[in-house]
């Protein structure tokens, strides 16, 4: 879900109830717009505003991060600086797909890019969008958000095969301002929301483009993947996950041999699942199994002489569905 975070580097671990300040429905346009129009206005607000904000992330293992986020919009670029304000100390800083993660205590730089996944609202304008057949929308109530009054809409799944989500839209712009992760029992799994937030700030596009190309003095790693082809490497679907489409496929750096360290990305246009394909090793790869940690599943076993992990923020079901699914074809 995290397009919804307009370039969404922070990693969400999460979980808490479900707010009780919900005030009833008002009828209106905003009840009548479906799926793809919600998603559509948050994700155009995330394109279009600028605003400085710290967003606090917490889990139902009550594992709490938080962070300070400065987005800007330039014309047709989007850039974004993180500062963690928890754990390991890290800036991010993010033009459309370049990524440069600054490790002050080792003093690394990492640079990276992450293309799209296949998110909307791209696929939303796609005739192959498959997300207002797997999920419907539902206003119910509006709430207030570190100072903002916001809709707050249910984006409710139509299968067991993905995770339901509760979002605080700010009704003026529809950036969102908080998000909670559900489970198949509306349970809430994971929560990120603005404790603090400050809309059309003065953030200056050039001064963050400034400070990600201030390298100097920082050693320097490339941790770009190449492309490839699933079926190029030897890998099939037997029977396709329904709502899931294969967007990218990457070779990740430090592959030890042709075939090894494959990244197999599907989207359902909100949600993502990876599949992580590499030699099995019996030394390292000993423990086959299912885990949580918030709302992502991580599921690994052996397949034949091969070790997969999958990972992704979707219910087990689903993680086992690609499993069971997954084939080697050479």
């Amino acid at each position: 879900m995290v397009a919804l975070w307009g370039l969404g580097l922070i990693e969400a671990a999460v979980a808490q109830s479900g707010s009780p300040l919900l005030q009833p429905v008002a009828a209106g346009k905003a009840e009548e717009r479906g799926v793809a129009e919600w998603l559509e206005r948050m994700h155009e607000a995330s394109r279009r505003r600028n605003y400085v904000g710290t967003l606090v992330v917490s889990s139902n293992t009550g594992a709490m991060s938080s962070a300070r986020i400065w987005h800007a919009c330039d014309g047709r670029q989007q850039l974004e600086r993180v500062e963690s304000l928890t754990g390991t100390p890290r800036s991010t800083f993010r033009r459309n797909d370049e990524v440069v993660t600054f490790l002050p205590e080792a003093r690394v730089a990492r640079t990276e890019r992450r293309e799209s996944l296949g998110l909307f609202p791209d696929l939303l304008k796609s005739s192959e969008s498959s997300i207002p057949e797997f999920y419907a929308a539902r206003r119910i109530g509006s709430d207030r958000v570190a100072g903002f009054t916001a809709d707050v809409v249910h984006l409710m799944p139509k299968d067991q095969l993905r995770y339901g989500y509760r979002i605080w839209s700010e009704k003026k712009s529809g950036l969102v301002v908080k998000l909670q992760t559900l489970d198949l029992d509306h349970v809430v799994l994971e929560q990120a929301a603005f404790s603090e937030l400050q809309l059309d700030a003065p953030v200056r596009a050039d001064k963050l483009s400034q400070m990600m190309a201030a390298t100097g003095g920082w050693r320097v790693e490339k941790a770009d993947a190449a492309k490839c082809s699933a079926a190029a490497e030897g890998w099939q679907l037997r029977a396709a996950v329904p709502g899931f489409k294969a967007v990218n496929c990457y070779r990740r750096p430090g592959a030890a041999s042709a075939e090894g360290n494959i990244q197999w990305i599907f989207s359902d246009g909100l949600a993502a699942v990876s599949l992580f394909l590499e030699t099995y090793d019996a030394k390292r790869h000993q423990q086959e199994g299912l885990f949580a940690s918030g709302a992502t599943q991580t599921l690994t076993q052996r397949v034949q002489d091969w070790w997969l992990t999958a990972v992704g923020e979707a219910p087990p079901q689903t993680l086992r569905v690609f499993a069971q699914n997954l084939e080697r074809i050479k």
